[in-house]
């Protein structure tokens, strides 16, 4: 008999709900992805991650490093540098959002295809 997990997503109240929302969120699977080459600037972020503002960056860095996933270190230089890095906990999500950066890129095509039905019979 295996043992019951202590958080269930299938329960109305559990907190894990908020985590796969984060984890599931667009911006936080191309952030975790786009640090897996080590510290990353905000400006850096901002140029990679093509359509994420200002506002969105901030917001989603800041609830990464509340949840753990990124590290946001401040170097005591003038101007600051701060850089944002993966934790380990952040790089144990590279294997399943690679997993899934995968398959949506291998069956786009397919989804479009689809969608396209979809659109011309509504």
């Amino acid at each position: 008999m295996s043992t019951p997990r202590p958080y269930d997503p299938f329960a109305r109240d559990c907190p894990s709900r908020r985590l796969l929302d984060r984890i599931g969120d667009r911006w936080t699977v191309l952030l975790i992805t786009t640090l897996e080459d080590g510290p990353r600037r905000f400006s850096e972020l901002l140029r990679t991650v093509d359509g994420i503002s200002q506002k969105m960056l901030t917001q989603t860095l800041r609830s990464l490093e509340a949840d753990g996933l990124v590290l946001r270190t401040v170097h005591p230089e003038i101007p600051p540098r701060v850089e944002y890095e993966l934790t380990d906990l952040g790089r144990s999500l590279l294997e399943p959002l690679g997993a899934l950066i995968g398959w949506a890129t291998d069956h786009m095509g397919e989804v479009q295809t689809s969608r396209d039905a979809q659109a011309t019979t509504v």
